[in-house]
């Protein structure tokens, strides 16, 4: 009887042991990344664990042996069974974390646990202030850390980058040649996507000779009037600023006003005198150099502009105007005009070759020949070399023309206009212009082009425009005397209100 007894014994443990599962990981071991400040969370599930044990360890060190925590860190504690869970992340967290079931072949499965860490700036050039020379090279240098390593941009703040770019990304950036407009305050920012960017700035400080600007090289007044000379200066150290006429050095006096506001240096000369005209020079000087630049008061004319309309009514004549700026009265004009394209014609007369620019001269009340006809190309002597015996002319080269204001104004602004004629039907033409006052002639105008029609058109009315600096009133011509002459017809007309 107890030979059976025990036998049935035996059996039933066998069945309980073939009936016995073993316990089974259902976590898998994974990869995780947590920021610094997240409470990191591992997973351990496991089936049927039974009576085994089981422990998260870190390394060889244990941290927790079943439901006991072994490791003395608070921050760290199981929840859910066995899941592992350590609050307020820092990077010494990251690492290996494994889940093992103590058997005689222990089984385990192993987390790992990277750490984003935001970027962080740890070192700037010069600590953020910067001396530089002008023309010397700069090299800017930015560090940071971070997980993942961070990438540098570098801005200029309220500019581009002197290379013309918004930005540059690189830990280093490299300025050649510093100039004044190259300094500022340049910003590197470290970003990798965790946390907030970084950013740090370092002000460029640029050291150079004083950069002189002048608001307007020529300044035109008259007699009586008040002058402007304005002189934009820059320099680090800031430069000592002076004025001179010629070699004199100018003090302030109560008709010379010497401001400064900022970079902007003026010189105010009140009521203007004839010897005030000339050279004026704004020096400015600091530790790294000297500089100088020139302003020139004039009482000369400005430079003319042209009024008329680019398409002639003519075939063969052109009706051109300007207006010119003077404080004191226009005496006489010049006006130089050419076929833009064109062939060799034989000279006419009233006209004479110097450097193959054409002109017409006139003495006192006489202007020009006028008896003579456009279209005559007349043989004649050489005299006093003014007149070349059957010299040809390129109908290309520039001819001018001398004639007087007439009548002699006042205004500010004046006009002049003039019929030019003798011209080639649907053709192109250049002009220019100078103005005289009793200062001397103004410079060049600029260019103008007009055209001649290759038919005529019938012109009904006639009116003159005269200007003035504070009205343009139009008028009919109550007399018109006309002067014919070689090429041209002038036009002197006696203005009367209506």
């Amino acid at each position: 009887m107890a030979h059976v007894a025990l036998g049935s014994l035996r059996r039933e443990a066998a069945s309980q042991i073939l009936n016995k599962a073993e316990p089974l990981f259902i976590s898998r071991s994974e990869a995780f990344k947590f920021a610094v400040g997240d409470t990191i969370t591992l997973p351990c599930e496991v089936a049927s664990p039974g009576t085994y044990v089981l422990a998260w360890k870190r390394g060889i060190a244990i941290l927790t042996a079943g439901p006991t925590k072994v490791t003395p860190d608070p921050r760290l504690r199981l929840v859910n069974g066995y899941t592992l869970q350590i609050r307020d992340a820092v990077p010494q967290d990251a690492g290996d974390y494994s889940c093992q079931i103590a058997m005689l072949d222990p089984r385990e499965i192993t987390h790992h646990v990277e750490i984003l860490v935001p970027p962080k700036i740890t070192h700037v050039t010069s600590g953020g202030h910067l001396q530089v020379r002008k023309g010397s090279p700069v090299r800017l240098e930015c560090s940071a850390t971070g997980n993942p390593m961070p990438n540098i941009t570098w801005t200029r703040k309220n500019n581009l980058l002197p290379n013309g770019e918004e930005q540059f990304t690189n830990p280093v950036y490299v300025i050649e040649n510093m100039d004044r407009h190259k300094g500022g305050t340049y910003i590197c920012t470290a970003n990798n996507g965790v946390g907030q960017v970084a950013t740090s700035q370092i002000i460029l400080h640029v050291l150079y000779p004083p950069e002189i600007s002048v608001e307007n090289p020529i300044v035109y007044s008259g007699e009586g009037q008040e002058a402007m000379l304005v002189c934009i200066v820059h320099g680090e150290s800031q430069p000592e600023v002076l004025w001179h006429k010629d070699t004199m050095q100018i003090d302030q006096t109560e008709r010379h006003v010497i401001e400064n506001r900022g970079a902007r240096h003026t010189l105010i000369i009140r009521k203007v005198h004839p010897q005030d005209f000339g050279n004026y020079s704004c020096i400015a000087d600091n530790q790294l150099g000297k500089t100088r630049k020139t302003v020139t008061l004039t009482g000369k004319p400005k430079t003319a502009v042209f009024r008329s309309v680019p398409n002639s009514q003519w075939k063969d004549k052109y009706n051109i105007s300007w207006i010119v700026d003077s404080h004191s009265p226009i005496e006489e004009f010049k006006l130089y005009y050419r076929l833009v394209d064109g062939e060799t014609i034989p000279t006419h007369d009233g006209i004479f070759l110097d450097n193959r620019k054409i002109h017409h001269s006139y003495a006192g009340d006489n202007m020009l020949d006028y008896n003579r006809k456009i279209n005559s190309y007349d043989s004649y002597s050489y005299n006093n070399g003014y007149h070349n015996l059957h010299h040809k002319w390129s109908k290309t080269d520039w001819r001018d023309i001398v004639l007087p204001a007439v009548p002699y104004s006042h205004h500010y602004t004046q006009g002049m206009s003039y019929m030019i004629r003798g011209l080639e039907p649907d053709q192109q033409y250049e002009a220019r212009v100078q103005s005289r006052n009793r200062y001397g002639w103004s410079d060049f105008s600029e260019s103008f082009l007009f055209t001649t029609s290759n038919t005529d058109t019938e012109i009904r009315d006639l009116s003159v425009t005269h200007y003035s600096s504070s009205r343009a009133s139009v008028v009919f011509a109550s007399e018109i005397r006309c002067l014919l002459g070689a090429l041209t017809l002038i036009t002197l007309c006696r203005l009367g209100s209506f």
